[in-house]
């Protein structure tokens, strides 16, 4: 568990704070600003080693996580997740400033010779007055003549349980939600077998809500998540490990999104310039549902809403709308990704997957759907000119 006790006072970011207004708030630069009370190490050397690393980690934040060559290797992925926040920290898009926040070293805690606990805030001034971006916490490991980084995640979870369940390694306080676990670990091997994924190992930590997962992880304070608190998840990933923090009432993993994670298995083999989002829906709510409903229940929906009629109904007038048959505006069920889940469903079940992979990934949605309907025609023989009797028999077919 996470220890109280290593929360930073409020005096000392006060302090921080305050003393932000002798710097100018001019500087482009990613060294961190160190505040007069902090206890640095004794010895001038490893203090310099420190900030000198801390100031290369922090420039590299911005590039793809695996250029960043000063965050520790053996928790690579766990501080990825961290690393996914702390990208544009920096950025006041309002003023339209890139480098408005800077960061402030608040904390050094030598927690053995080599290993010290780093505190590192982002401050920004307007009008005289300071703002507060984001707080987080680092692990800094003393390698040689230098300090590499890491999320504190493994060390605020090092008591608790762990489960292992084929690639899925679960972390949890107390109690698991084993049925939802199995779940879990089935759906993913459904949807990494269908779209021919390499295998990948995924460690899942179960915290109790969405702040938990903020603390967990190494963010004490973020302005993007003020106030915020849902069952969502934050994980990075590379080919062959998937680091998940989970909020679910209870820490037990208790939900996940069948339709969110097959969005996110997709993303592993397919490039997001590549994949035609409503195609990508129709998918999801195929194999996922969508807003807690099953595709059953989806189809139920639908069917209440357009129970008859089939043939005299214009399907590409209200696929071109995206016309909503959800129960509101806020659970939207649109019109495209329901005919495009029929059309899947039809077009695997007599074709196999290969040819829905390649309408998933026929380019990015064009408000005409032109390289949309040029694939599909070429996959099923469907075009605008016939797109409404192919359809009405699709819809016929589903309901038989």
């Amino acid at each position: 568990m996470i220890n109280p006790n290593k929360k930073m006072s409020l005096r000392l970011l006060f302090v921080g704070i305050l003393s932000y207004l002798s710097f100018s708030a001019s500087a482009q630069t990613n060294n961190p600003i160190v505040q007069p009370v902090i206890n640095l190490p004794r010895d001038s050397i490893v203090s310099a080693q420190l900030i000198a690393s801390l100031d290369s980690f922090l420039t590299l934040k911005g590039r793809p996580n695996g250029e960043n060559n000063f965050v520790w290797q053996n928790e690579l992925v766990e501080t990825f997740v961290l690393l996914d926040e702390m990208k544009e920290v920096d950025k006041n898009e309002k003023l339209k400033d890139n480098h408005f926040y800077k960061p402030y070293l608040m904390d050094v805690v030598k927690l053995n010779d080599s290993i010290y606990a780093v505190k590192l805030s982002y401050i920004g001034m307007k009008e005289n007055a300071p703002l507060f971006r984001a707080s987080f916490n680092l692990v800094a490991h003393r390698q040689y003549n230098q300090f590499l980084f890491s999320s504190p995640l493994k060390r605020n979870t090092s008591t608790w349980q762990t489960k292992k369940m084929g690639n899925c390694l679960f972390h949890y306080k107390h109690a698991l939600n084993n049925a939802e676990a199995v779940k879990y670990k089935n759906t993913v091997s459904f949807f990494d077998k269908k779209l021919q994924a390499p295998e990948q190992e995924t460690e899942i930590y179960c915290c109790d809500d969405f702040p938990e997962v903020l603390e967990t992880m190494g963010i004490d304070y973020s302005l993007v998540y003020n106030g915020y608190n849902a069952n969502t998840n934050l994980g990075s990933q590379t080919a062959r490990k998937k680091v998940l923090l989970n909020a679910s009432a209870g820490g037990g993993f208790n939900y996940f999104d069948p339709h969110d994670l097959w969005h996110d298995r997709l993303h592993r083999v397919a490039s997001t310039d590549s994949i035609n989002k409503p195609v990508d829906e129709g998918c999801a709510f195929l194999y996922g549902g969508s807003w807690g409903m099953s595709w059953k229940e989806i189809q139920e929906k639908f069917n209440e809403k357009f129970p008859n009629n089939t043939d005299s109904t214009d399907w590409l007038k209200l696929f071109d709308e995206q016309y909503n048959f959800g129960d509101s505006e806020m659970k939207r069920l649109r019109m495209n990704y329901f005919l495009n889940a029929l059309i899947v469903q039809d077009l695997e079940k007599t074709k196999g997957f290969a040819p829905v992979l390649q309408l998933l990934t026929c380019g990015k949605y064009e408000k005409d759907n032109g390289n949309y309907f040029k694939m599909l025609d070429k996959l099923t023989g469907i075009n605008r000119a016939n797109f409404n009797k192919a359809i009405a028999g699709i819809i016929n077919k589903s309901r038989r």
